[in-house]
C-alpha cells in the first residue's frame, strides 16, 4: 500500500504547479496526475457538474490503486471536496485560495484575489473570506480566459499578456499589498503578474501549503512510501498531450500519455 501512487486531478494542466511541490517534498512518492482538460475550466460550471467531473476522475484514480488523492483544483476543492470525502474512504487533500495569509499579513488591509467564478461563487471560500477579512477590504477578479490561454500553451504569449492588463487593473487602483493566486493554473503566469504589478504586491498561491498537508497525512496514516528509490509519475490528458509534456518536460521519471476518458 505504501508504495501505491498518489493520485492527483484537475480540470486541466494547471494542477501541475501544485503536483511539483509535492513530488519536491517527497520525491520517493509515486504518482499519477488526470488532466481533464476536455471540460476546462471547471469554473465555469454548475455545483452538481463539478462534483459529477470530480466522482468520474476519483473513481478512475481509484482504479489505478491510488492511496491519497490530491484535489489541487480550488473551484473543485470548494464545490466537491466535501461529497468526496462523505463518499469514498480514501483521504482526499484539497486546495483553497490562501486567503487567511494573505490578510494577516497585509499592510494596507487590501488583498486581492483572482480566481475562477465556481471558486468566489462557492460557500467554501464565502465562509473562509468571512473568517479572516472582517477588516480587510478584498478586491475579486473573475480570471475570464485565462485557463483557456494556458491551455493552449499560449501562457508566454501576447494574447495573455493583453488580457493580464486588463485583469490586473482594478488591482492597480485599489492599492492592494497581496494578491492571492485561487487557481492552480495561475502560477504558470505568476512571473507577468508580477511585472504588471506594482513591487509592493506579493503574490501568494497555495501549492507548498498542500504539499506539507500531503506530508502530514501520510505520516499519520503510515502511507509514507519509505523506498529510496525516486517516485515515478504517469501523467494523462484527455484532450491533448502538448501542454501536459511542456509544462512538465522537466522532471525526471516521467511518462505523459492521452487518455480517452
Amino acid at each position: 500500500m505504501n508504495k501505491n501512487p498518489i493520485g492527483f486531478f484537475d480540470s486541466g494542466v494547471g494542477g501541475t504547479s501544485v503536483w511539483k511541490e509535492v513530488i519536491e517534498l517527497l520525491p520517493h512518492e509515486n504518482t499519477i496526475y488526470l488532466a481533464d482538460s476536455k471540460h476546462a475550466p471547471y469554473g465555469r460550471k454548475s455545483k452538481e457538474e463539478i462534483i459529477a467531473l470530480c466522482v468520474k476522475n476519483t473513481e478512475y484514480l481509484l482504479n489505478q490503486n491510488c492511496k491519497i488523492i490530491a484535489v489541487p483544483c480550488n473551484t473543485a476543492t470548494t464545490n466537491a471536496i466535501s461529497y468526496l470525502r462523505a463518499n469514498y474512504d480514501v483521504p482526499f487533500i484539497g486546495i483553497e485560495p490562501a486567503i487567511k495569509p494573505a490578510a494577516l499579513k497585509s499592510d494596507t488591509k487590501k488583498i486581492g484575489i483572482l480566481a475562477t467564478k465556481g471558486t468566489l461563487s462557492s460557500e467554501l471560500f464565502n465562509k473562509t473570506q468571512k473568517e479572516f477579512t472582517q477588516d480587510v477590504n478584498t478586491i475579486e477578479i473573475v480570471g475570464t480566459g485565462i485557463v483557456e490561454l494556458i491551455e493552449a500553451g499560449k501562457k508566454d504569449s501576447q494574447e495573455m499578456y493583453d488580457l493580464l492588463i486588463k485583469i490586473t487593473e482594478p488591482f492597480m487602483i485599489s492599492g492592494i499589498d497581496y494578491l492571492v493566486l485561487g487557481c492552480s493554473h495561475y502560477p504558470y503566469i505568476k512571473d507577468r503578474l508580477q511585472e504588471l504589478l506594482p513591487n509592493r504586491v506579493r503574490i501568494i498561491d497555495s501549492g507548498a501549503a498542500v504539499a506539507r498537508q500531503m506530508l502530514n497525512v501520510l505520516k499519520s496514516k503510515n502511507l509514507l512510501n519509505v523506498s529510496e528509490k525516486p517516485g515515478e509519475h504517469v501523467l494523462y490528458s484527455n484532450l491533448q498531450v502538448q501542454t501536459l509534456d511542456s509544462l512538465t518536460s522537466e522532471v525526471a521519471n516521467r511518462k505523459v500519455y492521452l487518455l480517452d476518458f
